[in-house]
């Protein structure tokens, strides 16, 4: 049989550089495209590489031209939530208008399955937790509120044109490929997990706590991590399940636990063996108290499962990679 053929959208960021070796293991040909404007040449682990914008027609055009492709997975995207509240315009052009473009290419030429990557950001403030995926979407930043109108879209292009696609919702990937040799690598670095264990190395003097009195036990946000690799195995049976001929669908992704920003430092500490200064700063605008997924869903209908639940084991498989990529 011949090998099925998946062009990864974002191919060479922190969750699609995962995916892309998720995918070379179960044997698939992968074709990565990517404007390296947030992604790293190096992080590719193999594949086809071609550099280029979504935004760019013609470019799409030509890829699809040249290849058969079977599937995408799409991880290109702006995803910083205090630059969406500054910048709205370029995440509903990045978000939308890109993904928009991607759409059509995939029309023109009868691609048919679509992975999506979403975020828990579409859910805005939660009236309850763990969320579920009926939960209301209310975003609270034009972040989310990207990620939940390209979800609408794909829901009409599934009426329209039978494009079927999965959604995957999730909460906060964290950790490295256990092997060490791809990790997260940002350029500015948001995410709290990297920014503690940059501390760790010294290549940061200390980390910012931003709010101290949210109705937490100690007055932190409280975010679910999850680790990308688990990240990554869920989106191949998300791929696998479309291949089988199931329906187009929406599920979240989390470990269902919740942890404060003051417990992820304090467990960094006793990782790394080092002392990590933090200062207390305001709240940011956009910015949740509470996110914790529920993951049930994926669970029962595709049967995935965290291999990296601990949150100590996460943050280890990270310590490792920034320790290599100092």
């Amino acid at each position: 049989m011949k090998k099925k053929t998946i062009l990864v959208v974002g191919g060479a960021g922190y969750i699609g550089s995962h995916m892309v070796k998720e995918l070379l293991t179960s044997r698939y040909n992968v074709i990565i495209i990517d404007d390296l404007s947030k992604g790293h040449r190096e992080l590719i682990p193999g594949g086809m590489f071609i550099k280029g914008s979504i935004k760019n027609s013609t470019f799409l055009d030509t890829v699809f031209s040249n290849n058969i492709i079977d599937a995408v997975i799409h991880f290109a995207a702006s995803s910083i939530v205090g630059e969406s509240l500054k910048h709205p315009l370029k995440y509903y052009s990045d978000n939308i208008a890109g993904t928009v473009n991607l759409l059509i290419a995939m029309h023109r030429h009868n691609a048919k399955r679509f992975i999506f990557s979403s975020s828990a950001a579409v859910y805005g403030e939660p009236l309850k937790t763990p969320v579920t995926e009926n939960h209301p979407c209310n975003p609270t930043n034009p972040y989310g509120t990207t990620k939940l109108a390209v979800e609408q879209i794909l829901k009409d292009c599934d009426k329209a044109y039978n494009l079927k696609y999965i959604s995957l919702r999730y909460f906060n990937a964290a950790g490295a490929d256990k092997s060490g040799t791809i990790g997260e690598k940002h350029k500015p670095e948001t995410h709290l997990i990297p920014l503690v264990l940059k501390a760790a190395t010294g290549e940061l003097e200390h980390i910012h706590i931003f709010g101290t009195n949210y109705p937490t036990a100690d007055g932190t946000c409280l975010r679910d991590y999850i680790h990308v690799s688990d990240l990554a195995r869920a989106h191949l049976l998300a791929l696998n399940a479309l291949f089988a001929g199931e329906k187009s669908a929406i599920y979240n992704l989390g470990n269902s636990k919740g942890y404060s920003v003051r417990q992820i430092i304090k467990i960094a500490e006793k990782v790394t063996g080092k002392t990590i200064a933090a200062i207390e700063n305001e709240k940011r605008d956009g910015d949740p108290a509470v996110l914790i997924a529920s993951s049930d869903k994926i669970c029962k209908k595709l049967g995935w499962r965290p291999k990296y639940e601990d949150i100590e084991t996460i943050i280890k498989t990270a310590w490792t990679w920034h320790k290599k990529s100092i």
